[in-house]
């Protein structure tokens, strides 16, 4: 076939591609739509997740299935939703936790920078340290005396190895100059059901996954990792005013598959956005100790700027402190 031909026939194939990827985003969503919760269902980024799925299934017409894909860390929900077909039909909550994969594990599954493409920054939790009801201690200056005490024989949970708990309960151990390996779990719901049943003594975890059994008197709070108190947890100290300055919190955003076409991406950015700034969403968050993002950071591009920061805000005290997973 001649060049010029063959260049003609580029062309067409070419335009012919973006007319299928333009009435594709045109007619999208003709079908149901999969959220991928990279973590057990029934822990705090499960009940935000849900809260948000619901929502945006009223809004867009079609449902919002949940799908719990937990393991590693949240490794597997990211990467599954890295491998799915980029069409904007399933699309992961992803959150901190992989940007502190990328540093924690030494052969991480996808790669959080090139494998997903961010849609919308859409929540925050603070980080709450909670311990068994029965633990002999009350605050938090009597329980690092109590876990100095008890280095040996005390117990540690985690919802994962990878998980923001996970990371920074072993920052704050580092902090309090202990080392306790954590008891991994497939998520903060699990874990928070064997803390309740005294299985271990204390862990690390979102606000989201802690707001219910402490508001039931099942568990015990520590402390919460921020300058001030919980709205719904106010009865929780927080650790500044306790004398210790500690503070963590995990991010919660929408990332579809990387190649995912531009105009899908701006229609699952307009149903997140309308499901956030729905008052009852934003009060059935609150009620979790969830804070949704702030106007100015709920755009695909704050997202994406963010990323890269991110995986070296929390690959600094990972490496400093010589944690490592294969």
């Amino acid at each position: 076939m001649p060049c010029k031909s063959m260049f003609l026939l580029a062309l067409a194939l070419v335009a012919a591609a973006h007319a299928m990827a333009s009435a594709s985003a045109q007619d999208w969503p003709a079908r149901p739509l999969t959220l991928v919760i990279p973590w057990a269902a029934g822990g705090g980024t499960d009940v935000m997740g849900r809260i948000m799925a619901k929502r945006m299934t009223e809004i867009v017409g079609q449902q919002v299935i949940v799908e719990n894909i937990a393991g590693a860390g949240g490794m597997l929900g990211s990467a599954h939703v890295a491998k799915a077909a980029p069409d904007g039909y399933t699309f992961v909550f992803g959150s901190r936790s992989d940007a502190i994969n990328m540093t924690l594990y030494k052969h991480p599954i996808y790669n959080f920078q090139n494998d997903l493409a961010p849609v919308v920054l859409v929540a925050d939790q603070p980080t709450i340290l909670v311990a068994r009801r029965d633990l002999p201690v009350d605050g938090l200056n009597a329980f690092i005396g109590y876990v100095k005490r008890n280095v040996s024989t005390i117990k540690l949970g985690s919802a994962g190895v990878g998980a923001t708990g996970f990371i920074d309960c072993a920052i704050f151990n580092n902090m309090i100059g202990v080392d306790i390996p954590a008891i991994p779990y497939r998520g903060s719901g699990p874990a928070m059901q064997d803390l309740i049943g005294r299985q271990f003594d204390y862990f690390c975890t979102i606000s989201g996954s802690a707001a219910g059994p402490l508001q039931q008197n099942l568990v015990k709070g520590i402390a919460a990792f921020r300058r001030e108190r919980l709205p719904s947890l106010p009865e929780v100290p927080t650790a500044y005013e306790q004398g210790t300055e500690f503070e963590a919190s995990t991010w919660f955003g929408f990332f579809a598959p990387k190649a995912t076409p531009a105009p899908i991406i701006r229609k699952l950015l307009a149903i997140s956005l309308a499901a956030m700034e729905t008052p009852s969403v934003q009060e059935q968050l609150a009620a979790n100790g969830t804070y949704v993002v702030a106007p100015e950071k709920r755009s695909t591009e704050y997202l994406a700027s963010i990323i890269a920061p991110e995986i070296e805000k929390n690959g600094a005290p990972i490496r400093a402190a010589g944690l490592s997973v294969e």
